[in-house]
């Protein structure tokens, strides 16, 4: 690859110039000390001799900096050429060691931080392929077990083989779930998802939601409720399906991570004039303040026994997450070990007037 050289003549010139003053000054002085009666050419000699030493010296200089300096910076420039993507090599060479010092350090800071966040990604990436692996293995163990107990015997009683064909069907039904959620989320990160986004009332895509999950919220005694009885209808705007699921998800963890006899309310605020905030908050078990950032996370599990009383894919957070984010919204969560959780996120309001109040 051919590499640029980019010269610069600073410290040549001064080096010269220096030179050049000095010799010319010590050599008149030498010439007043013997050659006292020849002082009127002292001053025409000076400046020739001075201009010599001081063109001398430069070309000199120049040369000789050029190429001790050149040799040893294309040496490192050859070295970082390895790295194809670096942007250092599509920079001409320069022998400005102060502009070189900042063009190494930056890229040595800019390899750091890419290497890091290489770090972090392979972590990352380990927990999961640990996560799914133990998520998948849970409902494929389970379905294997019943498969197997059918197969050695069991198949022959008829109220056996009913009772684990239907327990057979939930796991499958949960491996479905995972990778349908999985599915879900690549297609989330990858932009691949396209979003109908229209107008609707999102009170009213509340109270739906609350009569889906009634019958899983009086298994655990909880109460769904809005903060505000006298509520008014407001128009949003995004994708009704998706908002629904991301409803659902965050209703369905305040549910399952609720108290018995609890409570789930469900508060909607005029932000500002073009933002609406709807939130979801319960009195359950909470959560500590060093698990927090890790919430929205794919499969990461507050509870590291590696157990799970509820079921579900692990994905729910991590889908609200993107299809919030979808939107171009913000997600946000604020929780407190042993006190509770409030989950929110913002929508754009529609351009339209409010509906009247809902009885």
């Amino acid at each position: 690859m051919k590499i640029n050289f980019k010269k610069t003549y600073r410290f040549a010139i001064k080096s010269a110039l220096y030179i050049s003053l000095f010799t010319t000054g010590f050599v008149l002085l030498l010439m007043n000390m013997f050659y006292k009666n020849q002082l009127k050419y002292q001053a025409g000699f000076g400046i020739i001799f001075l201009i010599s030493v001081y063109i001398f010296s430069f070309l000199v200089l120049q040369y000789r900096v050029e190429r001790f300096i050149y040799r040893r910076v294309k040496k490192i420039y050859d070295e970082v050429s390895l790295l194809e993507s670096t942007p250092l090599i599509n920079q001409p060479i320069t022998t400005d060691m102060e502009t070189l010092s900042r063009e190494v350090k930056k890229f040595a800071t800019d390899k750091k931080l890419e290497i890091e966040m290489l770090e972090i990604r392979e972590q990352y990436r380990r927990e999961f392929l640990g996560n799914v692996s133990h998520e998948l293995k849970t409902p494929l163990f389970t379905v294997q077990g019943y498969v197997s107990t059918l197969l050695d015997g069991a198949m022959d009683d008829k109220t056996i083989r009913k009772k684990y064909l239907k327990r057979a069907e939930k796991g499958v039904e949960r491996l479905i779930y995972i990778v349908e959620d999985l599915d879900m989320i690549t297609k989330l990160e990858s932009g691949d998802l396209d979003l109908n986004i229209i107008e609707f009332d999102i009170v009213e895509l509340i109270r739906n939601v609350f009569d889906l999950l009634e019958m899983k919220a009086d298994k655990k005694k909880i109460k769904l409720a809005f903060e505000s009885k006298n509520l008014q209808s407001l128009i949003v705007k995004g994708d009704k399906d998706r908002i629904q699921q991301v409803l659902e998800n965050l209703i369905v963890n305040s549910i399952k991570y609720g108290k018995e006899g609890g409570l789930t309310e469900v508060g909607v605020v005029n932000l500002t004039k073009k933002k609406v905030l709807i939130r979801i908050s319960d009195n359950g078990e909470g959560v500590e303040k060093q698990n927090i950032p890790r919430l929205f996370e794919r499969f990461y599990r507050v509870d590291k026994s590696g157990t799970r009383s509820e079921g579900g894919s692990g994905l729910g957070l991590a889908i609200v997450k993107h299809i919030i984010e979808a939107h171009k919204e913000k997600v946000y969560v604020e929780s407190e070990f042993g006190i509770g959780s409030e989950f929110s996120f913002t929508l754009e309001k529609a351009q339209k007037a409010q509906k009247p109040e809902v009885k």
